[in-house]
């Protein structure tokens, strides 16, 4: 590309981008993705993933720009697919809306598109150029390209932590960290991840409803996963009660009364299945089974003991670590149980990206390195 062609395609692949970030907890099991049609220096269509997966970003910027995106050029943040699913290709949309041009930013590691799409639209002779906007587009599609590569969806583990380190009261007794700033950020995160992720101690400790409760976005609620190996869930827990309005998926142990499972079941609670030795799960067997359901983002908020576990696998791709002024005293918990608070922050396998006052507290973010 030329260099006025560059500085185009780094504006309009940053538009593309920005759509798409919209659907980040929305779109599974498909990538959120953005794009743009543009015509003459016009951006003529613009489109992003629909709530489930499709219509597909392509298809809505191309409905939009109608007879203008002929002879345009589309910027896309991942490769437009090239197999029927629920919908068919994107490519085959593009070759019939009459694109000229199309500005990629990566291939799709989907093996049913893998440089497929790519391969389509320059056989009908659109030419494509490929790695504008890579960078960002390899971290806005982390999870759809972890759940393809490795057959898991991508990890953020959130923390909150008093200013002696601390997550909680003796006793596993909640107490309140943060600030209302900082809870409003935490619920932003949970509607930009296809689900969340506690264990039993939280959800017995706490009875948390783990959904979006930021207004007019209680619909982004993600799926709320509790591990709980024995079946201690309550039948009168809040995640029970409204399991048929936001859905909960309950990991199990393999041996645990099936009599129990079905109660949970017959209230809207989806009981999975998987072994877990001496009672604790292994996270990279959670994660592919989450994975094979379609999920590619998810926040684990669990406490201290969930933390470490996933600490210690080295599976947290992100980290979001709100440290608050609050002194719990000796008394408290550990925010990570069993490993200092350096475990994460000072973790070789990851590097701090921001540091932001958010209210009376402060959010570190990390991302694996």
């Amino acid at each position: 590309m030329m260099a006025g062609e560059e500085a185009d395609a780094a504006r309009f692949m940053a538009v593309a981008l920005a759509l798409g970030r919209r659907g980040l907890g929305n779109t599974w099991p498909n990538p959120a993705v953005g794009a743009v049609a543009v015509r003459d220096g016009v951006l003529v269509g613009r489109g992003w993933t629909q709530p489930g997966g499709r219509p597909h970003a392509e298809v809505e910027a191309l409905r939009r720009a109608g007879e203008a995106a002929r002879g345009a050029t589309l910027y896309v943040t991942l490769e437009p697919c090239s197999h029927h699913g629920k919908t068919p290709p994107c490519a085959d949309a593009i070759i019939a809306a009459g694109i000229a041009r199309v500005v990629s930013a990566l291939d799709d590691p989907n093996p049913e598109v893998a440089g497929q799409g790519h391969a389509r639209l320059r056989a009908a002779g659109i030419a494509v150029e490929v790695g504008a906007g890579a960078a960002h587009a390899r971290r806005d599609h982390a999870g759809h390209i972890l759940r393809m590569r490795e057959g898991r969806p991508l990890v953020t583990l959130k923390l909150a932590v008093s200013a002696d380190g601390k997550a909680g009261l003796a006793g596993r007794k909640p107490v309140a960290i943060t600030g209302e700033a900082a809870r409003r950020r935490a619920h932003l995160m949970r509607a930009m991840h296809d689900a969340i992720l506690i264990g039993i101690g939280t959800a017995l400790a706490d009875d948390p409803a783990l959904t979006c409760r930021l207004p007019g976005m209680e619909s982004r609620s993600p799926v709320r996963v509790v591990l709980d190996a024995a079946l201690r869930l309550p039948l009168e827990a809040r995640l029970v009660r409204t399991a048929r309005e936001t859905p909960v998926w309950l990991f199990a142990d393999a041996a645990a009364a099936d009599v129990r499972a079905q109660a949970l079941r017959g209230l809207g609670v989806d009981v999975l299945r998987l072994d877990a030795s001496g009672g604790r799960f292994d996270p990279a067997a959670v994660l592919g089974a989450l994975a094979g359901r379609g999920i590619t983002r998810v926040l684990v908020e669990g406490g201290p003991m969930v933390a470490a576990s996933f600490i210690a696998a080295d599976l947290v791709d992100e980290a979001a670590l709100f440290r608050s002024d609050v002194v719990v005293g000796p008394g408290g918990i550990d925010a990570i149980d069993g490993l200092p608070l350096d475990a994460l922050t000072q973790s070789p396998r990851l590097r701090r990206i921001g540091d932001e006052t958010i209210g009376a507290d402060r959010l570190e973010t990390f991302a694996r390195a």
